[in-house]
């Protein structure tokens, strides 16, 4: 068995299925604000408390004013009407300065969160949180929350401010009677349901993700350029339409019941604290010896109350509603991240003198119990060309993505010449692999870094972009470029140019091509694209090239392809079907065997000979 096995592995067991808990995932977050921006993180904090208090002081001004006049003390009112003025004004200084402070503070830590949210999806070594669809969902809503992660910390800032109103509010208010505390017990139905109330509607959103998520991409398919002229042709621009609204409906359906629902029990928690307040100002007006002063506290200080209440919880929503939740998603990432770290104590290679076995490998898809590929012996020899060939679903691009890391197996070990694969670094594994791919991406930038990426450490040499277009035999797509290796690719940008499919995969050939000895060079259907004759004659060039220069440090050249005509150039071809290998052996000794091979190059061969 495998000892990276993702069934046998936290990184994909329950436990990563679960998200952490609110207050960790949130103690997490502010640690990883602090460590990006700590000077500006305690000043904006310290601000946000300083600027709380002249606001919550300008009931007690009040009262002293109250009394001062009706008292006949002007020294009360000297003091009541400075007081009132020192408030009016720090509350707008240092609000200014904490607005500006706290705007800084975001702007700088918001670069360091979106850094590592990118740099923790790209340190997982295989892509199962880009292709399970309940790993997408999830990470759908950080991609969509780690924008404004950067609130947790104004917001985080903005209710110690409000509890620090509040606890203010709530001493004055005890001054004038110790009874008058019960205020808060009316507020608690209010605190109750803003917490509870933002969890409930972020449950039913997420709910629904997977049909918003749906509703975009058909959004995106009915008004972006790549599915235009298809969608015009097949005339289902009314039925995009249709379909995004239902798919729309189905995900705010629940949402608004949600809402609706959890605005009713707040309403009424709302109304529970009118009464108290009411309640209160009786209370003083009539059973307790207070002066109008007093009376006038209550009166503002109730008012007040009331309104840091409302505040206070909404803060609190807001962090257990979106900010809570965007910090346990990104807690959720960062364990996943962590726990997908494997144990890598051997040292890739400098060259292979054996070859790449298989053996008894067997994998099957996170979610589900199907296994794609059963059992797999294979012995990839040292310098050699091997062909994989195989109907739909056989399982050959899931043997790519095991030799590339992507996956580990879930049973049997992939050998490099006899070392354990799985217990090599990812990363220096695949500086030396080299390959294209029928699912290419386009890199939308200048030629020359399309083409270099493939070797970031030479992406600016010329010459090493030259001699891989080379290689590809993409020196026409080149040259009708109009600024050449300099031009610009993709029209949405300034001085951009559109470039066909099939030149697209020329510059996705040339980019795979960009390493000059990599020991393991995969070629999955990377020129589909192409015409039968272009894609033979390429094969031809480079098969020819790597038997004569490959074979130094013994690089193994796979290739994946449906045209036979190509694939009997290989040394070696294995036959895939149902998941296992069925058949290896060179192209004339599976013509003689008269086996599947030889059935599926009589089929395809006769469908060319009937071909006009």
């Amino acid at each position: 068995m495998s000892s990276t096995s993702p069934q046998d592995t936290p990184a994909s067991g329950r436990d990563l299925d679960a998200m952490p808990a609110a207050l960790p995932s949130m103690w997490r977050a502010v640690k990883r604000g602090f460590a990006a921006e700590p000077a500006l993180l305690v000043i904006a904090f310290v601000l946000s408390l300083l600027a709380a208090l002249p606001d919550a002081l300008m009931a007690l001004w009040l009262k002293f004013l109250a009394d001062g006049l009706l008292g006949g003390v002007p020294t009360l009112v000297v003091v009541a009407a400075a007081g009132l003025a020192v408030s009016a004004t720090l509350t707008w200084v240092l609000r200014v300065v904490s607005d500006r402070t706290q705007r800084r503070f975001r702007d700088r830590v918001t670069i360091a969160l979106e850094s590592h949210v990118a740099e923790l999806q790209a340190s997982v070594v295989t892509v199962e949180h880009h292709e399970r669809p309940d790993y997408l969902d999830r990470l759908a809503i950080l991609r969509d929350q780690v924008f404004v992660l950067d609130h947790m910390y104004l917001s985080m800032f903005t209710t110690c401010g409000w509890i620090l109103r509040l606890a203010v509010t709530i001493v004055l208010l005890v001054s004038i009677h110790p009874a008058l505390a019960a205020l808060v017990l009316f507020a608690a139905p209010t605190v109750a349901t803003s917490s509870w109330r933002p969890a409930v509607e972020r449950a039913a959103e997420e709910a629904g993700a997977q049909a918003q998520r749906l509703a975009k991409h058909l959004f995106d398919t009915a008004t972006t350029a790549p599915p235009g002229k298809e969608v015009r042709v097949a005339g289902i621009g009314e039925r995009l339409v249709g379909d995004r609204r239902a798919a729309w409906e189905r995900w705010y359906g629940g949402v608004a019941k949600a809402r609706w629902g959890s605005a009713a029990w707040h309403t009424a928690g709302w109304a529970v604290f009118g009464v108290g307040y009411v309640g209160a100002v009786i209370f003083v007006s009539t059973v307790v010896d207070a002066s109008p002063g007093e009376v006038l506290l209550v009166l503002a200080a109730g008012s007040r109350l009331s309104a840091y209440i409302s505040a206070t919880v909404g803060e609190i929503g807001f962090l257990r509603g979106i900010w809570m939740d965007g910090s346990k998603r990104l807690a959720w990432l960062e364990d996943y991240a962590a726990a997908k770290a494997q144990v890598a104590d051997l040292r890739v290679p400098e060259g292979i003198s054996e070859g790449i076995s298989l053996k008894n490998v067997s994998f099957a898809y996170p979610g589900t119990d199907k296994l794609v590929l059963k059992n797999v012996d294979l012995d990839l020899p040292a310098g050699t060309v091997v062909a994989l060939v195989g109907e739909n679903g056989a399982g050959k691009t899931t043997l790519v993505k095991l030799l590339a890391k992507m996956y580990e197996p879930v049973a049997g070990r992939i050998l490099v010449d006899g070392a354990e694969l799985a217990r090599m670094p990812a990363p220096r594994w695949r500086e030396r692999l080299a390959g294209a791919f029928q699912d290419f991406f386009r890199f939308e930038f200048p030629a020359q870094r399309t083409v270099g990426l493939g070797d970031v450490a030479r992406a600016d040499e010329r010459t090493a972009v030259e001699t891989a277009i080379g290689r590809a035999g993409a020196e026409d797509v080149v040259a009708t470029l109009t600024d050449g290796l300099d031009t610009q690719l993709g029209p949405t940008w300034p001085n951009g140019v559109e470039v066909s499919f099939g030149q697209w995969q020329k510059l996705s050939l040339a980019r795979g091509f960009m390493r000059d000895e990599p020991l393991l060079l995969v070629l999955d259907e990377p020129t589909a694209a192409l015409d039968a004759e272009t894609e033979h004659a390429l094969f031809e060039r480079f098969a020819n090239a790597a038997k004569d220069g490959g074979t130094s440090r013994g690089r193994i050249t796979l290739f994946v392809s449906h045209r036979f005509s190509t694939v009997r150039m290989a040394d070696l071809i294995v036959v895939m079907d149902g998941a296992r290998v069925v058949e290896i052996g060179s192209h004339e000794d599976l013509m003689a065997g008269g086996g599947h091979y030889a059935e599926l190059y009589a089929i395809q061969a006769a469908a060319y000979r009937r071909s006009p």
